[in-house]
């Protein structure tokens, strides 16, 4: 799951150009705030910096007085090790909140996997319908996403159709895009998607689109529908972590509302205060 969610979320790794959020630093020896990002992730990031996590990752650095730099990498299997582990950046935005390979932060938002349809109203994964609608889902390597595990194991499989989100389409910008279009096409009835991006495609669709939060998922536990996020450090960094806590906390609202500008549907699991 962990790689599910980062990946919705390895190209050589490479310093961006100093942007004009720390061109103020320039002749100063100001701290560099440096992020591991992949460059072609929206609504996460990219290497332009459209992302919410980008935007959250200048804002954080600004609020420790620091000058935000991007290392862009796909973020493959390897994605933590050859990146923050390796010491190539010293924070990762938006891995799981249970992660337990690196040390993270309280978690900043929670999302749930979501149903994206032409007005449908779908929402259950117990609806009789979805034995007979066309459904797309992600594909992210050999590991299922949950709704895709959950619909398997309802015996609904020769009508769903698999959507990589990354491989031969990562050259073209915004892989996660691709199921999403297809919704819009008529090609496939329903997609059910990690919310952030069913959300943020949707909005952005030439026709209108219905984004509901997948319900019914008791009977799938332990698999899980909804994830708490938090920014990821080395274990070891436990004062860098306290330091991005307080200015979590302090940038609460501003990040809220950063999220729902981009259709990032919010819920709010134990550990995420002020929602």
């Amino acid at each position: 799951m962990r790689h599910s969610i980062l990946a919705l979320a390895l190209l050589a790794a490479t310093m961006s150009p100093i942007t004009a959020s720390s061109s103020e630093a320039i002749g100063h020896e100001a701290k560099m705030f440096r992020v591991c990002a992949d460059p072609n992730n929206m609504p996460f990031s990219d290497q332009k910096g459209e992302g919410f996590e980008n935007k959250i990752a200048v804002l954080i650095a600004h609020d420790l007085g620091e000058t935000p730099s991007f290392i862009f990498q796909r973020q493959t299997d390897n994605f933590l090790d050859r990146g923050l582990k390796a010491h190539l950046c010293d924070v990762v935005m938006g891995v799981p909140a249970a992660l337990d390979d690196v040390g993270v932060t309280k978690p900043y938002y929670a999302s749930t996997y979501v149903f994206v349809t032409r007005g449908l109203q779908l929402s259950s994964l117990k609806d009789p319908r979805l034995r007979w609608l066309r459904i797309g889902v992600h594909l992210v390597g050999d590991e299922p996403t949950p709704p895709a595990e959950a619909l398997g194991r309802e015996g609904i499989v020769d009508n769903v159709k698999g959507f990589m989100i990354s491989g031969g389409d990562y050259a073209k910008p915004n892989p996660p895009a691709r199921l999403i279009e297809a919704v819009s096409s008529k090609t496939i009835d329903a997609a059910a998607v990690w919310g952030p991006v069913g959300g943020y495609f949707a909005k952005a669709a030439p026709v209108a689109l219905t984004v509901t939060p997948i319900i019914d998922t008791q009977s799938f536990a332990p698999l899980a529908f909804q994830f708490a996020i938090a920014v990821g450090v080395r274990k070891e960094d436990t004062a860098l972590r306290a330091r991005l806590d307080h200015a979590l906390a302090q940038e609460h609202n501003t990040i809220r509302t950063l999220l729902q500008s981009y259709g990032v549907p919010l819920v709010s699991p134990r550990g995420l205060s002020n929602d």
